[in-house]
């Protein structure tokens, strides 16, 4: 049975998750790209990349069996856009591109995206929608928070741990954290491009440079 799969979305990122369909699909079959979903009027009619652009309302009508899948690197956009997802009706499913290398000790939440060139090592949990962009790698006993989000390039070390809805930017390098303790990045929390964290990173905090160092702190009532 091929499962329909709407895109929540209709930016890079979600471009890049219809290809990642499409390429599941050659290689195994089982999946196949109905449209992207797209709140803003201006773009709903149209065409992109070949599928169709459409509101929720519209997805909702045409394609009731699909799964939605969350295209969008915010982390808070793509919780809010989930959410409204679920009140809608619709399912999800988890993808992983073909040449993700993982071993069979991970545990991977529902509507996790998983790009090409990723490796994830053993004993790491992957939570529920969590989006790991190209070529990233997971350490041993990495857990990775809700909506937590890997911009491409990104390393993990072995036991680290996120928060929910943490943004981890293009090239950053988390450094391991121990058994006995963990290194811990806060829920909000954002590490910017090609930082290269050495410590805990508090809960809404945005942190630069290298070593990593606070810039901004954001209220997570927002």
């Amino acid at each position: 049975m091929t499962i329909e799969i709407a895109i929540y979305g209709a930016g890079g990122f979600a471009r890049e998750t219809a290809w990642l369909v499409e390429e599941i699909s050659a290689v195994s079959g089982g999946y196949k790209v109905v449209c992207f979903i797209d709140d803003d009027k201006q773009n709903q009619g149209k065409e992109l990349n070949g599928y169709p652009v459409v509101s929720l309302e519209e997805a909702t009508d045409r394609f009731p069996d699909a799964r939605v899948v969350g295209g969008v690197g915010s982390p808070h956009t793509r919780e809010s856009i989930m959410l409204k997802a679920a009140a809608a009706g619709f399912g999800t499913t988890t993808l992983i591109h073909p040449r993700v290398e993982r071993s069979k000790l991970i545990e991977i939440g529902e509507g996790a995206v998983i790009c090409a060139g990723s490796i994830l090592a053993v004993n790491v949990e992957i939570h529920r929608y969590v989006q790991i962009n190209l070529d990233c790698t997971i350490g041993h006993d990495a857990k990775l928070g809700d909506f937590t989000s890997l911009a491409p390039g990104v390393h993990v070390s072995g036991w680290v741990i996120t928060g929910k809805r943490v943004y981890i930017g293009t090239g950053a390098v988390i450094t391991n954290g121990t058994k006995d303790k963990p290194l811990f990045i806060g829920d909000d929390a954002v590490i910017g491009a090609g930082a290269v964290v050495i410590g805990d990173v508090a809960e809404g905090v945005t942190v630069v440079g290298v070593p990593a160092r606070p810039i901004s702190h954001r209220k997570t009532s927002e």
